[in-house]
């Protein structure tokens, strides 16, 4: 075993044109009133990585062109699509339209650990929160779902990029095991 170079890294991944052209996951994320710029570049990052469908800036939450948001995106605001809505009601509207179903994760009295999401869940919206208050109560009303990230030391919950990674890697992890079922189900 040996640490890939960095040229050997980049000659695994796509190019800007390639990802802003490439097939989707049917994974989307929607961002309510995150105020930290580093915290939404850092989500950005993170929607590259899984090839996300499209992220939703909603409320007050920065979007870009911003320096700092740029700084921990590295580049990633040119390659996932995104879209600003000051009203989170109208792109959860817009969202629900497209036959999405729309998930907050944020601890409810019905929410279900994450670990337990269903396979049937694509396509699908997962929704994050102001980093202090979570998501707001019309938001959490208007979910088809509320999943949380188990807690079990003293905090009760993660950075919000933090947690919206775990989220949507295990979105991400569920797609994949579908999309090696049904390869399985082909080959037969």
């Amino acid at each position: 075993m040996h640490k890939l170079s960095p040229s050997e890294i980049s000659a695994r991944r796509l190019s800007v044109d390639q990802a802003i052209s490439a097939q989707r996951s049917p994974i989307h994320g929607f961002l309510e009133n995150v105020r930290s710029l580093y915290n939404v570049g850092s989500i950005f990052r993170t929607s590259d990585a899984v090839l996300l469908s499209k992220l939703y800036l909603t409320g007050f939450t920065p979007y870009p062109p911003r320096p700092e948001i740029s700084k921990t995106a590295l580049g990633a605001v040119e390659s996932v699509p995104w879209s600003y809505h000051k009203k989170p009601l109208d792109a959860i509207e817009e969202i629900k339209s497209s036959g999405i179903k729309f998930v907050v994760l944020e601890q409810t009295n019905e929410s279900v650990p994450i670990w337990k999401l269903p396979s049937d869940i694509f396509p699908v919206c997962i929704a994050v929160g102001n980093e202090i208050g979570g998501i707001t109560k019309d938001i959490v009303e208007a979910a088809d779902i509320a999943v949380e990230i188990p807690m079990n030391g003293v905090k009760h919950s993660l950075n919000v990029a933090v947690a919206y990674g775990i989220a949507v890697y295990r979105l991400f992890e569920i797609f994949t095991e579908q999309i090696q079922k049904s390869s399985v189900k082909i080959q037969k």
